[in-house]
């Protein structure tokens, strides 16, 4: 009888370096270009989507008032806390897996699979989902424009949607958002040098935008829009006071979740040791800065209590009425179209790579982890993605596959945390280029706030994340556990 392998059996920093070092010199690794600068650009461009514009006057008029920058510093802090974590392992293990290869070193083989499993869903979901809000603002952008183009053609065949006329018109199919899918998808297999070079054109646009409302707008703050700056409490716990700046920085975490994409492009940076870290805290701190200043002339611009009860841009619009740059709100959503694009093609970037990794480690077939002769990217993988992600937003409610996407990068924040200090305990005399401050407490401070995050998520996230990973073991035990490459009878196929 076959003894069965060990799950738990751990894959060792030094034997990844060792497998870098021979993919380099075999010329099959994937191409080493980003900088300091475009990793962080590849950070505010998957942190800066729609959540600046449309997240922050809710949250300000339902919870927090102008104490929302206080939340937004928060939830910042939260993710600090977490992206610290991040930063030690890219620099000590600067591979395309991010949070997989991690587990990898300190869990085990089956944790790493489970979060790298966990990791395709919230990349691939997560693009679905922005892909269709992409499809919605487009369809909006041009009917202001005078160029109406046809509902059925922009929803899923399960939506129903209203028609210029007023009537309802079921779904076809969401083309805009398949489309724009392939799009990315095209740029990604192309190459990192254009896929860097597009994202920076996209930031500068949506920033561009963020920094004119923030100029435009300063010059007509009304002080008196910020007093008090925490509305007393309503009696009711999340309604204002300090209990509704926390929840209004529970609501608004999500417009920072992203920035752990910015790891999975550690194989393709040029000085990962020094640049991950930057690339990763660099983008935190900076759309930090962006956010609170934004939320700061909103909230400035207009009282809070004219956000109650609105959604979308709506708030935006709000604000902008109290300024004669009317205009604006047509700025509004090309910024947030160029900020979607950017948010799916930094998505389906971090899907691939984790992908890639977990068919070199022989969890997945190796043709996922064939680099392309000449582009040096994982084009199959960023093919087979590119169709079944454009599939699932033409075909799958937007508001169905956003529920599934949150709760894997929480996860993911988890692990991460947690495996820092088991790392320092296995194997203290690694290298390190960047070190965690204040091991276990950091660490430890993180996953707790990503576990209470974690907790208040409706019970549906959690049931959809579970029958994710019951799919994921099935797969494991049948097919990846025989094939890695650390089982003894997988070596030399």
């Amino acid at each position: 009888m076959e003894i069965p392998q060990n799950i738990f059996r751990t894959k060792s920093v030094i034997e990844i370096q060792h497998e870098l070092a021979a993919g380099a010199s075999a010329g099959v690794s994937l191409k080493r270009h980003l900088g300091a600068t475009s990793l962080v650009l590849f950070g505010v461009g998957v942190l800066i989507g729609a959540g600046i514009f449309s997240l922050t006057g809710m949250a300000a008029g339902q919870y927090a008032g102008p104490g929302i920058m206080l939340s937004f510093v928060i939830s910042a802090v939260a993710c600090a806390l977490a992206g610290l974590c991040y930063a030690e392992f890219a620099s000590m293990v600067p591979v395309a897996g991010s949070a997989y290869t991690y587990a990898y070193t300190t869990l085990g083989e089956f944790f790493a699979w489970i979060i790298g499993w966990d990791l395709v869903l919230e990349y691939a979901a997560g693009a679905a989902t922005v892909a269709t809000s992409w499809s919605a603002y487009l369809m909006k952008f041009c009917e202001q424009l005078g160029i109406p183009l046809p509902v059925q053609w922009a929803a899923s065949p399960f939506s129903v949607m209203t028609s210029p006329d007023g009537g309802q018109v079921h779904g076809i199919f969401n083309a805009p958002a398949a489309f724009i899918v392939a799009v990315m998808s095209v740029v990604l297999i192309k190459g990192i040098r254009e896929s860097a070079m597009l994202n920076a054109v996209l930031v500068a646009l949506k920033v561009f935008v963020i920094l004119s409302f923030i100029g435009l707008g300063w010059s007509y703050i009304n002080p008196a829009n910020h007093q008090p700056f925490i509305p007393p409490n309503t009696g009711e716990f999340g309604h204002f006071g300090w209990s509704g700046v926390f929840r209004g920085a529970a609501v608004i975490f999500f417009a920072y979740i992203g920035f752990d994409a910015v790891s999975t492009a550690a194989q393709e940076a040029k000085n990962p040791k020094r640049d991950m870290p930057v690339g990763i805290l660099g983008s935190l701190a900076l759309c930090t800065l962006l956010y609170c200043a934004f939320a700061y002339v909103l909230t400035g611009l207009a009282n809070y209590k004219e956000f109650s009860g609105l959604s979308g841009l709506a708030p935006v619009a709000v604000a902008i009425s109290h300024t004669p740059y009317k205009f604006f709100t047509l700025l509004v959503e090309l910024a947030i179209l160029a900020g979607f694009s950017s948010v799916i093609m930094i998505l389906l970037l971090g899907q691939s790579r984790v992908f890639y990794s977990m068919s070199q480690d022989g969890l997945l077939p190796a043709t996922f982890s064939e680099v392309h002769p000449r582009f040096r990217t994982p084009w199959k993988s960023n093919a087979l993605f590119g169709v079944l992600v454009g599939l699932f937003a033409g075909l799958v409610p937007g508001h169905i596959i956003g529920e599934m996407t949150s709760i894997g990068t929480l996860l993911a924040f988890v692990i991460v945390c947690v495996s820092v200090p088991m790392l320092r305990r296995s194997m203290p005399e690694a290298e390190r280029p960047f070190r965690v401050p204040l091991v276990p407490w950091i660490p430890t401070a993180g996953a707790l706030s990503c576990l209470a995050i974690m907790v208040s998520l409706p019970g549906e996230t959690w049931l959809r994340l579970i029958g994710w990973l019951l799919l994921g073991f099935v797969i494991y035990f049948a097919y990846s556990r025989n094939n890695s490459r650390l089982n003894p009878a997988s070596r030399g196929r």
